[in-house]
C-alpha cells in the first residue's frame, strides 16, 4: 500500500450552480449534497485506503485558499494551486511528477472532487480492484459507471474482452471511447450492455503515464520537464508553474492520451455515482416533501410541485403558485428558472459576467 497514492483533481468552475457556486468557491466547495463540501466527501472516502501524506488536492489559484480551510489533515505541500486551467492531460501530467519525486514507484489514482457516492464500501473494493490492476501490468485502468439511463451528456467507453480477475473483480480490455452521443445513441449504447459511463476516474503508474506522455503528447511532455526538474531539486513549484502553464496545450487527458492508446483497461463500478451536474440532480439526493418540493433553508412553497429551492442567508425565500422551478437565493443575487432550462444557467451567467462590475458576482 506504501506505493499507492490519490491525486484528486479540484479545479473545475461549477458554473451551473451559480449563484451559490463562485469561482473562488465553486461547486466541490459547497454542501450542495450532504452536510460537507463534496471535496471533504472525496477526501473522506479515500482516508482509509492511503495515509493522508499520500493525498494530493490540485486546485486552481483563486480557489486555493478555500480549499486549503477545508482540506483539513492534509500536508500543506500536497496542495498544489495551478495558476491557470489547461483541462485534465496537464492536471494528471503534474499529478505524475509530484508522486514521482516522492516515490517513482508509485501508483495513482485520478479522482473528480466533486462526485456524489453514498456507497463508500462498494467505491474503495472497486477503487482497491482498480489499482490492484494498475500494479499487475502497464496499462491505464480506468472506472467506468455502469449507466442507468440513455444519458447523452456524458462520454461512454465501450468495453472489449475480458483482460483480468484483480480482487476478484472482472476488468475489461476497452475497445473505444465514444464523445457525448445523440439520445438515439445513447439508447443504442445502453440496451447493447457493453458501454459504460466515462467518469473521469483513472489508476495508473507513474512509468505508464510518464510513456503515455513521451509517446502520444510529446510536446506536452517536454513542457513538464521544468516541472519535474524543479519538484527533484526541491525548488518552490509556484513560480516554475506560473511560468511553465501559458505554454502548455489546454487538452484532456481523454484526447491527449487514452483515445490513443492501446493499453487501456476498465473496471465496470459496483457503487452508485452522480455527478451532480445541474442543481435538479440535487433533487434525488434530498427528501421531497408531499407535493415533491425540495428545500434547504429559510423557504416556505405554497402550492407548488417540484420545486428546487436554495435559501442562503438570513432572508427568507418564499414562492406561491408555481412547479418545477429551481429558486436559488443568495446574499447578493438570486436565480429563478424552470427546471427544464437548468443547463443554460452557463449562457446566463456571460450575461452577468458582461454586466459593469459583473465580476463580483462571478
Amino acid at each position: 500500500m506504501a506505493h499507492r497514492f490519490i491525486v484528486i483533481i479540484a479545479g473545475g468552475k461549477g458554473e451551473r450552480f451559480w449563484p451559490q457556486s463562485r469561482a473562488a468557491k465553486p461547486k466541490h466547495l459547497l454542501s450542495v449534497v450532504g452536510a460537507k463540501p463534496l471535496l471533504v466527501q472525496t477526501i473522506d472516502r479515500v482516508k482509509p485506503m492511503v495515509p493522508a501524506k499520500n493525498i494530493f488536492v490540485i486546485t486552481s489559484a483563486v480557489q486555493e485558499k478555500a480549499v486549503r480551510t477545508v482540506c483539513k489533515g492534509i500536508p500543506a505541500a500536497n496542495i498544489i494551486a495551478e495558476p491557470m486551467g489547461r483541462d485534465t492531460a496537464v492536471a494528471v501530467g503534474l499529478a505524475a511528477a509530484l508522486v514521482a519525486a516522492r516515490d517513482p514507484q508509485g501508483v495513482f489514482a485520478v479522482l473528480p472532487a466533486d462526485h456524489v457516492i453514498h456507497d463508500s464500501k462498494a467505491y474503495a473494493g472497486d477503487l482497491q480492484a482498480a489499482f490492484a490492476a494498475a500494479e499487475a501490468a502497464p496499462v491505464m485502468v480506468t472506472i467506468g459507471i455502469q449507466p442507468t439511463e440513455p444519458a447523452t451528456g456524458f462520454g461512454y467507453i465501450q468495453r472489449g474482452e475480458k483482460w483480468k480477475l484483480c480482487n476478484r473483480r472482472q476488468v475489461f480490455r476497452v475497445k473505444r471511447f465514444v464523445e457525448k452521443p445523440k439520445q438515439d445513441v445513447a439508447e443504442g449504447y445502453l440496451a447493447s450492455g457493453d458501454y459504460l459511463w466515462n467518469a473521469g476516474m483513472f489508476v495508473w503508474s507513474v512509468s505508464v503515464v510518464e510513456t503515455a506522455l513521451m509517446r502520444h503528447a510529446p510536446a506536452l511532455n517536454v513542457g513538464l520537464t521544468a516541472i519535474r526538474a524543479a519538484l527533484a531539486k526541491k525548488r518552490p513549484l509556484a513560480g516554475v508553474l506560473k511560468k511553465i502553464y501559458p505554454k502548455l496545450e489546454k487538452i484532456s487527458v481523454d484526447y491527449a492520451l487514452l483515445e490513443k492508446a492501446t493499453n487501456v483497461v476498465v473496471l465496470p463500478s459496483s457503487f452508485d455515482w452522480d455527478d451532480v451536474g445541474a442543481w435538479p440532480a440535487v433533487c434525488k439526493h434530498l427528501k421531497p416533501d408531499a407535493a415533491g418540493n425540495v428545500a434547504r433553508g429559510l423557504s416556505i412553497v405554497e402550492q407548488g410541485v417540484g420545486n428546487l429551492v436554495f435559501a442562503d442567508g438570513k432572508h427568507l425565500v418564499t414562492i406561491l403558485g408555481v412547479d418545477d422551478l429551481i429558486v436559488v437565493h443568495t446574499t447578493d443575487a438570486t436565480l429563478v428558472c424552470p427546471k427544464s432550462r437548468a443547463q443554460d444557467i452557463k449562457v446566463l451567467i456571460k450575461r452577468v459576467e458582461a454586466l459593469k462590475g459583473g465580476s463580483k458576482w462571478m
